[in-house]
């Protein structure tokens, strides 16, 4: 049977026009069966054999029947996340749907960059695979954690980060105006975790994630995957790239590389880069990647922004 790729979710403003910003989700939207779809579009299916011959490791495989403990891994849930965004986007680019813009949540900068021709997507693939790797192995020296608290302003979160004296622990996503997403060393997360719920937080989560990610902790990567930046080809964007690290647009190749080295250490500005998106007149944004966080995000940051998932179907059984 065919899978229908395309979840439509508000079908009478899915957006074709001009107007119309992609969205690519990060770390954490993997899912087992996630390209379980791709053998209907053979489009699909060039993006992940050339992602196989790439990389080197069955990365198809593990996107069609791997387990969730495998797309965990960090070093596989990168790589596994930005090919299931390309196939996507390579699906709709032969249907005739281009964006008029782009936008990526933390990895999904790296899916972003390919689709708005800046980074050729086999050079994209092997950075995020490096920076899998470089991410699982300094997490595996440093008991690194992330907790999102829910119910919270930003600007509390900010304030009780500030009054962690036990380590490490700074806001890490800005993901919706009353969810904030807290990274840093296990100890100060879990004290962070106690004041936010003294401050009255509607729930506190522990992230299961392999790291403190966009934390200081990351630093000691960020001059190693800045040398496979340096030896990158990067080209100024052939469309506008609103940046979720400035929640502004980046054209200058020195530039993008600069935040891609500094967003591994950076919190993600979501909040702002939607309401930046909002503001200079994209009227539907549409999300594609496996899952729909950034959909509900969006709309909870703009309610009155159109916002549509394009994902795959989940793997039954």
């Amino acid at each position: 049977m065919t899978a229908d790729v395309f979840i439509r979710e508000r079908p009478d403003q899915l957006a074709t026009g001009p107007r119309t910003l992609a969205l690519f989700p990060g770390q954490g939207s993997q899912r087992p069966g996630m390209a379980a779809w791709i053998t209907d579009y053979p489009v699909a299916e060039e993006v992940f054999r050339r992602a196989d011959d790439i990389l080197g490791i069955p990365l198809t495989q593990l996107c069609v029947d791997g387990t969730a403990e495998q797309l965990r891994a960090t070093d596989v849930a990168q790589p596994a996340i930005v090919a299931t965004s390309l196939a996507l986007s390579a699906v709709r680019a032969q249907q005739g749907l281009t964006p008029a813009a782009v936008a990526g949540h933390s990895l999904g900068e790296f899916t972003a960059l390919a689709v708005a021709g800046a980074l050729d997507e086999d050079t994209v693939l092997r950075l995020v695979r490096r920076r899998g790797e470089l991410m699982a192995e300094v997490s595996r020296r440093y008991d690194g954690a992330m907790s999102a608290v829910i119910g919270l302003a930003a600007e509390q979160v900010d304030a009780l980060c500030v009054q962690v004296t036990s380590g490490v622990v700074g806001v890490a996503n800005y993901n919706q105006p009353t969810q904030t997403v807290v990274s840093g060393a296990a100890g100060a997360v879990a004290d962070l975790e106690e004041l936010a719920r003294a401050a009255g937080a509607a729930k506190v989560v522990r992230l299961r994630v392999a790291g403190a990610f966009h934390s200081p902790l990351m630093g000691e990567i960020a001059e190693e995957f800045g040398a496979e930046l340096d030896r990158s080809e990067l080209h100024a964007p052939r469309i506008p790239l609103l940046s979720a690290v400035t929640a502004d647009y980046v054209t200058d190749p020195t530039e993008i590389r600069a935040l891609l080295r500094g967003q591994l250490l950076a919190p993600v500005r979501w909040v702002e880069t939607v309401q930046r998106a909002a503001a200079d007149g994209y009227d539907e944004l549409v999300e594609l990647g496996p899952g729909q966080v950034l959909t509900g995000f969006s709309r909870r940051i703009v309610p009155d922004l159109g916002s549509t998932a394009i994902s795959t179907p989940a793997q039954s059984g």
